[in-house]
């Protein structure tokens, strides 16, 4: 696929620091960037920001239900509290649509306890929600998030999670295009690993030996 042929992908809630280093990442592999928020106002807010960041990255601003309109592909980058009500808005342009949930249960002030949700995870909470006319794949919860804002090596594996395997090989070539690995995790309801883990990581970076925590999958090649 040419760069000229790629996807848009619409980041709602690409207002903050995970959203803009994803778009800074995808932007530079080809892809067109929406950024939407609850406003437009806040999401051209955004893009101002995104660009004194990264002035190479273009992105288009709109608010939160024109850009999932816009968007082949569509990301969530919300808090956990506005989760099912962003995704209720937004639902009627979701439809056929991969949307990659970012979500990540954490409750302040114990943020560094796990405590996941009555449906098992945030993403299969998404997925029940949406219904199976919506490819929910969760990914990037265990990514430090500043760091995809930089021009580094990320050695951070990403679990990717999702109920129809040709949804997660899309978000896995999409992860590699970013310049990390992704990993098959299985369905939605494993997203509670991943979701988990960032509590635990939050507080291994406590301990004051690491920062940016992360995964990686070893193991042997066949």
């Amino acid at each position: 696929m040419s760069e000229s042929d790629k996807e848009t992908i619409a980041i709602l809630g690409g207002t903050g620091d995970l959203g803009t280093g994803l778009a800074i990442r995808w932007s530079k592999a080809g892809y067109k960037i929406v950024i939407g928020s609850r406003t437009l106002e806040k999401a051209q807010t955004a893009v101002a920001a995104l660009q004194e960041i990264s002035p190479e990255t273009p992105a288009e601003a709109m608010e939160n239900l024109d850009a999932s309109g816009a968007g082949d592909i569509v990301v969530l980058t919300v808090p956990a509290e506005h989760q099912i009500s962003t995704l209720d808005y937004v639902k009627a342009n979701l439809t056929g649509k991969i949307l990659i949930d970012v979500t990540v249960p954490l409750v302040p002030p114990k943020v560094g306890t796990v405590q996941l949700p009555p449906e098992g995870s945030a993403g299969k909470r998404a997925q029940e929600f949406l219904g199976e006319d919506v490819m929910v794949v969760t990914a990037y919860q265990n990514i430090a998030a500043h760091l995809l804002q930089q021009d580094v090596t990320i050695e951070c594996d990403v679990l990717v999670c999702g109920n129809k395997k040709a949804a997660r090989e899309k978000v896995i070539q999409l992860t590699k295009e970013a310049g990390m690995n992704g990993w098959h995790a299985g369905p939605v309801a494993n997203s509670a690993a991943a979701e988990a883990l960032t509590s635990i990581l939050i507080q291994i970076n406590r301990g004051g030996i690491l920062s940016h925590s992360g995964i990686k999958i070893i193991g042997q090649e066949h």
